[in-house]
């Protein structure tokens, strides 16, 4: 049992919303439990015990086949959570490689893993202060170390204050020779059921945006890519999109 892979949903193909693959035609794999609680998490279906009862423990083989009847050939494997690092997923990348589908992975950095390395996308998505957790950096070194040569790796910060912005900052500075995303953070009510989910205030995201790529360019921080949940802009906050 210990090779079996909790599972919230497996969903797709869409266009990835964020991060370095965004406008890539995915599916994703989002895997259920996280050893983070984020006071603006997305996700609390995937995270949440309450939740634990809509969760299924699948094997790799049976997680592949609905990934390959999703997609029907080849495509970019989007595995997510949840903290996906606390699941077992290095037999998974392999069994889909030997058919030509490629994988990235956005996780926080807490917990590292050997089949990091075998990934084509590590996005580390550290959590500023405003989502009221703390960054271990010894272990957010090691995640980057765990992923190797091989792995494309990045940074991306959520942004809703100034606090979270020099939190990115430090984040940059700690670690100058991996490229920072910086996220405008989408508000999102606490252990809210999802179906509950209100629609998001495009017109307040989009203006976020706009302020925070004026202070981006004004610092002269050359070297942050500014983001968009292009997702969220387009289909709200709506799941399986």
């Amino acid at each position: 049992m210990r090779d079996r892979i909790s599972v919230s949903e497996i969903y797709g193909p869409v266009v990835q919303g964020e991060g370095a693959v965004i406008g890539r035609p995915t599916v994703f794999v989002r895997t259920g439990g996280c050893d983070y609680r984020c006071d603006w998490c997305d996700s609390p279906y995937a995270v949440l015990p309450r939740y634990r009862d809509t969760w299924v423990r699948m094997g790799t083989e049976e997680v592949f086949a609905e990934v390959r009847r999703l997609s029907e050939k080849p495509i970019l494997v989007t595995l997510s959570g949840g903290n996906p690092a606390l699941q077992p997923l290095g037999g998974l990348m392999e069994r889909g490689r030997e058919e030509g589908y490629t994988f990235a992975v956005e996780t926080q950095g807490s917990v590292a893993k050997d089949w990091f390395g075998g990934l084509d996308n590590l996005t580390l998505s550290p959590k500023p202060p405003s989502s009221g957790m703390e960054t271990d950096w010894v272990k957010l070194g090691r995640c980057l170390e765990a992923a190797g040569e091989r792995t494309s790796k990045i940074f991306k910060v959520v942004i809703f204050d100034d606090g979270d912005y020099a939190y990115a900052r430090e984040v940059a500075a700690r670690f100058p020779e991996v490229p920072m995303y910086l996220q405008v953070g989408n508000d999102h009510p606490p252990g809210v059921a999802p179906h509950e989910v209100p629609e998001p205030d495009v017109s307040g995201l989009l203006d976020r945006y706009s302020r925070l790529a004026e202070k981006v360019i004004a610092d002269g921080w050359n070297e942050a890519t500014v983001l968009p949940q292009l997702h969220v802009l387009v289909w709200g906050n709506k799941r399986g999109v």
